[in-house]
């Protein structure tokens, strides 16, 4: 456990590729970002920007030919990629834990919800008796307020809000410093994601842990979440306050402003909802300058041959070239 002035998690210019028969192909390039106990950060954006990628790569789960291409990933001050795989397996799920997209996958589907809830105890608490590992299970049950008679039920006979719960509750079973919630409430309907929701903002006020906050439900995010990261192939092009963004506030990144719009909302005048033009680009053959440039009504030539990089203004981050921070964050016109 570190120091309660160590942030949890210390993402130091990341880079995740894809080796590929040609070239490395670049999922995550150059991110930086932090979070501090009790904090959520919510990371948005389009499939494929690279959201799963870097929550695998922070996990230290990168599969196939993916790998951490550059910089440092630290939770709790310590370099996950510097650990050899007997510490490695030690500090996932106790320092760090993940709730996955799908509780169905996440789950095995032949051995009931107390087997499961047991088997993280028992892996990580060598000196527990199976049957404080039993208890500590019926407890688990309570947290997330399942009938403790589900115990004995097996994955197929929960309802889909159930089965989140218990995904959430084996990833807080050793109560880690993080936990990475990658789109945790898919595929439920409104009612049960707002149940979920608001007891995973109660269990964090309770149990004081981080939590990175993968969706690509830009209102859900925003108000889920103290700070938004928003991702666009692969690169954060703004890390902003979540109490700023509503459609209409001024000087945010044209991608952020092309979420914001695509919110639905309810009120007569506002029922219209304006997408983005075309797709996210072909991580393998990205665009020149700005990737997000052929999508972009502001783009000018700059914004075609050179990659701007993140101006820090009022604490806010956004890699634009219409952000002049030399006019306190005032967008501007370039050429």
């Amino acid at each position: 456990m570190s120091s309660l002035t160590t942030p949890v998690l210390e993402l130091k210019d990341v880079s995740i590729a894809y080796d590929t028969a040609s070239l490395p192909v670049p999922a995550v390039s150059h991110v930086n970002l932090t979070l501090e106990r009790d904090s959520i950060v919510g990371l948005v954006g389009e499939s494929g920007s690279g959201k799963s990628t870097l929550a695998n790569g922070i996990m230290r789960l990168l599969k196939g030919r993916a790998r951490l291409a550059g910089g440092q990933i630290l939770v709790d001050g310590r370099d996950v990629y510097q650990m050899d795989a007997k510490t490695l397996r030690q500090f996932r799920w106790n320092s760090m834990a993940m709730v996955f997209q799908s509780a169905m996958t996440v789950l095995n589907p032949v051995m009931t919800v107390e087997q499961q809830m047991m088997d993280v105890f028992l892996a990580h608490r060598r000196g527990l008796s199976r049957q404080e590992a039993r208890q500590r299970s019926l407890e688990l049950l309570d947290m997330v307020r399942i009938a403790r008679k589900y115990a004995r039920s097996y994955p197929h006979e929960l309802s889909g809000g159930m089965k989140q719960r218990i995904v959430i509750a084996i990833a807080l079973a050793l109560e880690p410093s993080l936990v990475i919630m990658d789109e945790p409430t898919t595929a439920l309907d409104v009612v049960v994601q707002r149940s979920i929701l608001t007891q995973i903002q109660e269990l964090q006020k309770e149990r004081h842990f981080a939590i990175l906050f993968i969706s690509h439900d830009f209102s859900l995010v925003a108000e889920l979440a103290s700070r938004v990261a928003i991702m666009y192939a692969g690169r954060l092009v703004e890390v902003t306050e979540s109490r700023g963004l509503h459609v209409g506030s001024p000087n945010h990144h044209p991608y952020t402003e092309g979420l914001m719009r695509a919110i639905p909302r309810l009120t007569p005048e506002d029922v219209d909802i304006e997408g983005i033009p075309g797709y996210p680009p072909n991580l393998r053959e990205l665009p020149s300058g700005c990737a997000y440039h052929p999508r972009c009504p502001y783009a000018e030539p700059v914004c075609r041959a050179i990659r701007p990089e993140p101006s820090l203004i009022e604490g806010r981050l956004v890699a634009c070239h219409r952000y002049d921070p030399e006019k306190g964050g005032e967008f501007i016109h370039v050429s």
